[in-house]
């Protein structure tokens, strides 16, 4: 219990401590100071995840979530069998699972098991907590660089995304097919929440760095599979993890800055500071470190027998398991298509050694952005400068992040999800 709750909070505030400076390196002007990493953790953690997640445990033991320190409890069934059932301090896990975005569960089952998530309502604030501090950061974001409005801006853009994706997922799982013909996707799925609840938490947790579950995201439909791989595939910079997943933002903001520059012939510049080759390298970098994990480690284990060992089903779902096993890593998201087996030493390594590329290989270069930022002068507006406050700005960021995301993934995602959904049409599944 205190290992686990140690790292819980010191891997949320590690992501709003790299966030911070980043906003520092973006808004002050020629300095080389981008704040305390030491004070920065300490202070996310005393004054913001500490006292919500004490709140929100007392909630959840409230709502029924179990919080003792007993060992198990031997209960009898209706058909007369005994059930062994874990006790511990669930409440208390929880809250900072998913606040900090962290994700698993305290048991097995995650947040399908009536012990950690019994009620409508404990499923709704453990979903809610979920994006709860990640689209929080994008007020902190306007209010640090002295603009509300593009705060706001990278708000909507996060939100238009989520809707999206959920839109498609909800439309999948809806939807009449020769395999299962007009019945609802309930494999999987706890009755008690549902298609809309089960849909709502594989999106938002996929999106978020989170992990957590309320269903089994290897029973969804095809493309709402892919709609969760595809969230992580993204830099789950869709709200994101705490922190990260605005800092993963800002990422594509700087090639969107670098791009729309040079289509129309004007020098790159966010606010008031220039976008030059070094900002650009190293964003390009921190997008391409995680995508070289999910492609390289997923061809890889595609064609090797230790790869191929554990896995559950033949075809194209068989490679949608892979390739989710390593976006999950590679995005530190932790939720899986459970018909792999990835407790073998082939993944236990590869998806240990994807956890660290896809953590630091996006930190690192992000650090490299800020100080370099923080360093030049701020240039005043002028007749040339390209606006990052409106609609117009929304839409190319928006563009940008799904034209890199789909360049980079969409031949695997095609081997995947997309022909298992055209098979599936046709009364084929795996």
């Amino acid at each position: 219990m205190i290992g686990l709750t140690v790292q819980n909070f010191v891997s949320a505030a590690t992501g709003i401590a790299v966030l911070l400076a980043v906003i520092r390196g973006i808004s002050r002007k020629t300095t080389d100071k981008i704040g305390s990493f030491r004070t920065d953790l300490t202070r996310s953690i005393i004054y913001v995840l500490l006292p919500l997640s004490i709140v929100f445990a007392i909630v959840l033991t409230g709502q029924g979530v179990i919080q003792n320190f007993k060992t198990y409890e031997t209960a009898q069934t209706l058909e007369g069998a005994q059930q062994i059932i874990p006790m511990g301090p669930v409440a208390s896990q929880i809250a900072i699972k998913q606040l900090g975005t962290n994700g698993g569960g305290f048991f097995n089952s995650n947040s399908s098991h009536p012990f950690e998530n019994p009620t409508p309502i404990s499923n709704f604030l453990e979903m809610l907590s979920i994006l709860l501090i990640p689209a929080s950061l994008t007020f902190t974001y306007g209010k640090m660089v002295g603009s509300a409005r593009q705060g706001w801006i990278v708000f909507y853009v996060m939100q238009i995304l989520f809707v999206i994706g959920l839109s498609i997922s909800l439309y999948a799982e809806y939807s009449a097919n020769p395999v299962f013909g007009n019945l609802q996707l309930m494999e999987g799925k706890e009755t008690r929440f549902g298609i809309t609840n089960s849909v709502l938490w594989s999106t938002s947790t996929s999106a978020a760095s989170n992990g957590s579950i309320n269903s089994m995201h290897d029973s969804m439909s095809p493309l709402a599979g892919m709609v969760a791989m595809l969230n992580i595939m993204l830099g789950e910079v869709i709200f994101g993890g705490v922190g990260a997943g605005l800092y993963g933002m800002i990422i594509f903001i700087i090639l969107t800055v670098f791009i729309a520059g040079l289509m129309v012939g004007r020098t790159p510049e966010y606010l008031g500071k220039k976008i030059e080759a070094f900002e650009v390298q190293m964003a390009i970098i921190a997008v391409l470190a995680p995508s070289a994990v999910i492609l390289l480690f997923s061809a890889w284990a595609s064609v090797s027998s230790y790869g191929l060992s554990s896995l559950n089903n033949p075809g194209p779902h068989g490679f949608s398991e892979i390739l989710y096993a390593f976006s999950s890593a590679a995005g530190n998201n932790g939720s899986a298509f459970a018909g792999l087996n990835a407790n073998t030493g082939f993944y236990n390594i590869a998806l240990g050694l994807g956890m660290l590329i896809g953590r630091f290989g996006v930190i690192i270069p992000v650090l490299a952005i800020a100080g370099s930022m923080a360093e030049k002068k701020t240039i005043p507006p002028s007749a040339g400068t390209f606006h990052t406050d409106n609609w117009l700005f929304i839409g190319l960021l928006i563009a940008v992040i799904l034209i890199v995301g789909g360049l980079t993934f969409f031949p695997a995602l095609s081997l995947g999800p997309v022909i298992e959904h055209l098979l599936m049409k046709n009364g084929i599944t795996f």
